[in-house]
C-alpha cells in the first residue's frame, strides 16, 4: 500500500508526522514523503524535513494526503503541485488532507459538491472550493477525507486505519503508540473555550490569517 505526503515549504510538521507516525504502520504500507524536486522543505516551526523523493520518481498512491500549514497559500497557486495531487487523486482509494491542507484539495478541484473541514479558524473559506462545511473533527465524504487542525491526523488515521484494516487493527496501534489523550485543559476548538479566549486569539491571529487565505484562494478560482 502507497501512501503518499505531499510536502511544501512552511508546512505544519504535525499536520504530518502525527499522521505518519500512525498510517506507516498499516500491515504493508509504504510510505512515500515527497517535494516537488525531493529536496528539503522548511517548516512553520523552525527546522526541516528531508523527503522520500520527488513528484516525478513517486509512484500511484493508493492514499494520498496533503497536510496544511503557512505554506499552503504559496502551494495552492503552485500549479506543479496543484497538477501533481488531481493526478495522484485520480487513481488514490483515498484522498485526504489535514487542516488547511484541505485548500489544496479545494484547488485540485477536489472538494466541489463535498462535504469536509479544515482548521476551525478557516472553515467558512471551503464554500470557495464549492464544498459544503460539516462541523466535525474528521469528515468522510465518499473516499474523501478531510481533517481539522493539526493534531486531528492522528484521529483521522485512526479513522482511517479502521476503515481499511479493521478495528482491532486500529486499536492496536493505538495501544502501540500510546495514543491516551488526557489534556489538562477542557478546550482546543472554540465550542469548548471560553470566549473571551477565542475572541483574543481571531484578533491576534486569525482574523488576518484567514483575511489573507481567502485572498489566495480568490486569486485561483
Amino acid at each position: 500500500m502507497n501512501i503518499v505526503f505531499v510536502l511544501f515549504d512552511n508546512v505544519t510538521q504535525l499536520d504530518f508526522s502525527g499522521l505518519v507516525q500512525f498510517l506507516s504502520r498499516l500491515p504493508g504500507a509504504k510510505t512515500h514523503v515527497v517535494s516537488k524536486d525531493g529536496k528539503a522543505v522548511s517548516t512553520d516551526c523552525g527546522f526541516a524535513i528531508v523527503p522520500t523523493g520527488s513528484f516525478a520518481d513517486c509512484p500511484q498512491a493508493d492514499i494520498i494526503c496533503v497536510p496544511g500549514g503557512h505554506g499552503v497559500r504559496q502551494a495552492m497557486a503552485d500549479d506543479a503541485l496543484v497538477a501533481f495531487v488531481r493526478e495522484q487523486a485520480n487513481g488514490a482509494e483515498w484522498i485526504t488532507s489535514v487542516c488547511t491542507g484541505s485548500f489544496i484539495l479545494g484547488a485540485a478541484g477536489l472538494l466541489r459538491g463535498k462535504r469536509a473541514t479544515t482548521h476551525w479558524a478557516y472553515t467558512q473559506l471551503l464554500p470557495l472550493f464549492g464544498a459544503i462545511h460539516e462541523q466535525a473533527r474528521v469528515v468522510r465524504d465518499g473516499n474523501l477525507v478531510t481533517a481539522g487542525g493539526v493534531t486531528s491526523g492522528i484521529d483521522f488515521a485512526l479513522e482511517l486505519i479502521a476503515l481499511s484494516q479493521g478495528e482491532d487493527v486500529a486499536r492496536t496501534i493505538q495501544l502501540a503508540l500510546e495514543y491516551d489523550p488526557a489534556p489538562p485543559f477542557d478546550g482546543g476548538h472554540p465550542s469548548r473555550t471560553a470566549a473571551p479566549l477565542v475572541s483574543s486569539l481571531r484578533d491576534r491571529v486569525y482574523h488576518k490569517a484567514a483575511a489573507d487565505m481567502e485572498a489566495a484562494i480568490k486569486a485561483i478560482v
